[in-house]
């Protein structure tokens, strides 16, 4: 059975530039854009020309794409040629083989936002997308507050998007611009809308979010028979956002009927570079990735419960919807109060552990997991501080050093500004190859702000570890996460600290405390620990090979 072609459009770039708090630079649009190229969207719609310097300058640097790059703009205005249209001008100007209008379609926008005529606007929207076709550029159309102004007045609503198309417009882009439609109604309009003679092959769909029913909607529309898939990476976009294609996309090409009814740019071989490219966003946004993002997300194949563990040994399928490599992710086995010996047993293999099943070592870790964790613990997401713990139980956690004493002071005082701020100073002793060591460190960064006392702490502990100081150059603190576990008087702090080094590696490891710095210290020191012995142990690899 030949397959029907559904293209993608990414917009990224612009919609996903409307985020609050997300401003990309230059370099950040060029190396996604690169991204979203490899993956095989069949659109990336830039940004627009004119209203930035930052999108100006992306467009003269922008990279030679496979995908089909796209300005974005609104229709000329009232009063005016299409020609003699400054701003649609600098879109044009922009070069790109296709250009994105956007025009209104509900009435009541028309009157009360733009202030013309029903009329004027048809006639900006016809006169807009001629103007592009006539300069040989792919011209698409947003059909914006389309839901809103369809429900209002069909009649209008058509005779704007009749009017794009008649004009030479590729694509026809049904918005649900406010996000408030649902997918019953989205999948019902989008039908009445082809019955009304606009073809489903001429039809795109861009919905937000603010009903978490933007990926629902999208597929509604697909299944009316919409052939265009507008949406963001990570689901970015203006409020809750846009349809979000690290879920969409993994859902068309992995699920029925989309699998076998559809075809896209993105291969399943492609699709394994999915959560790369997902956490790559995240990444320059510096952000920390959503866990239970579908697909993508760290939990998204994580199993805790010793029941759901035992089946997944079995069979992954038990427990899964895809297989998790499928999108480049993988199976996680946390450990937790509710886990039991096939959990564990799995978790420590993982690890490079093998237990033989009724070792009495097993208990004593699961023991020793449920009592730490009635302390405040949590090897939820903590891997490596369980896998460090597990290890101490079984004999085989090395002692690359010992930490003998530490001190950390904070201390308020005016700078050569004369205005007050923090200095934190911190120092750490510890015992390298029968050696004591003393370091000393300050957390002022070179802007002379203060990066706090775990910052001090953890410069003055890898300042000097003798021979395991050069191990520790490449490793950096992605994210601190502090919780009060108990409120009052008997407040305990928990703290998770995710790291990276050079190699792509993330670990995550937990303290607990009464005290916040002893927390964040304990958190730390299983981080190198847990680092020191991975290098170890791909030294060892090494050296066999």
């Amino acid at each position: 059975m030949t397959r029907e072609r559904l293209y993608l459009y990414d917009t990224t770039l612009r919609d996903g530039q409307q985020t609050q708090g997300v401003q990309f630079s230059t370099p950040e649009k060029v190396q996604i854009a690169r991204a979203l190229d490899d993956l095989g969207v069949d659109y990336i719609e830039g940004g627009w020309p004119g209203a930035n310097p930052t999108d100006s300058a992306f467009f003269e640097a922008a990279p030679k794409t496979q995908a089909r790059f796209t300005a974005f703009g609104m229709t000329k205005r009232a009063g005016r040629s299409a020609a003699n249209d400054e701003l649609l001008a600098a879109v044009m100007n922009a070069g790109t083989q296709a250009v994105c209008l956007v025009g209104k379609t509900h009435d009541y926008h028309v009157t009360d936002a733009l202030g013309i005529t029903l009329e004027e606007n048809v006639e900006n929207v016809g006169a807009s997308i001629a103007h592009l076709v006539a300069r040989g550029r792919e011209a698409l159309f947003d059909a914006e507050h389309f839901f809103d102004g369809y429900k209002d007045n069909p009649g209008y609503a058509l005779e704007v998007c009749r009017a794009a198309l008649e004009a030479g417009a590729r694509w026809i882009v049904l918005c649900d611009t406010n996000g408030g439609a649902l997918p019953a109604e989205v999948g019902r309009i989008v039908g009445e809308v082809i019955a009304a003679g606009i073809p489903g092959d001429r039809l795109g769909i861009h919905t937000h979010n603010d009903t978490e029913n933007a990926v629902a909607n999208t597929l509604a529309a697909i299944d009316a028979g919409a052939r265009q898939v507008q949406g963001t990476l990570n689901g970015l976009g203006e409020r809750c956002g846009n349809a979000n294609l690290t879920a969409l996309i993994p859902t068309l090409l992995l699920k029925e009927p989309y699998a076998s009814r559809f075809e896209t740019g993105v291969t399943r071989t492609a699709l394994v570079g999915l959560t790369r490219i997902s956490r790559m966003l995240d990444d320059i946004l510096n952000r920390v990735p959503m866990k239970q993002a579908a697909y993508v997300g760290a939990s998204a194949f994580a199993h805790k419960a010793g029941l759901h563990a035992s089946a997944i040994l079995k069979d992954p399928a038990t427990y899964e919807h895809v297989p998790p490599e499928t999108v480049g992710n993988a199976r996680i086995i946390p450990m937790s109060n509710q886990a039991g010996q096939s959990n564990l047993r799995r978790r420590l293999a993982e690890a490079g552990l093998e237990v033989a099943p009724g070792d009495p070592a097993l208990g004593r870790i699961l023991e020793r997991v449920k009592e730490r964790e009635d302390e405040g613990y949590s090897y939820d997401t903590a891997q490596a501080s369980f896998e460090l713990l597990a290890r101490e139980e079984l004999g085989l956690k090395p002692d690359f050093f010992e930490v003998k004493r530490y001190k950390v002071t904070v201390e308020r005082r005016k700078n050569k500004y004369d205005r007050m701020v923090s200095l934190s100073e911190a120092v750490v002793v510890v015992k390298v190859d029968g050696e004591k060591k003393l370091s000393v460190s300050e957390s002022m960064d070179e802007t002379g702000n203060d990066r706090g006392p775990v910052n001090a702490l953890a410069k003055a502990l890898a300042k000097d570890l003798g021979r395991y100081s050069v191990q520790l150059e490449d490793m950096r603190l992605k994210d601190f996460k502090v919780r009060i576990t108990q409120g009052g008087t008997e407040a305990v702090t928990r703290v998770v600290i995710d790291s990276e080094d050079g190699t792509g590696r993330r670990w995550s490891t937990v303290g607990v405390s009464a005290n916040i710095v002893d927390a964040s210290f304990e958190a730390l020191l299983d981080a190198i620990n847990w680092k020191l012995l991975r290098d170890a142990a791909a030294s060892r690899v090494r050296d066999v090979v």
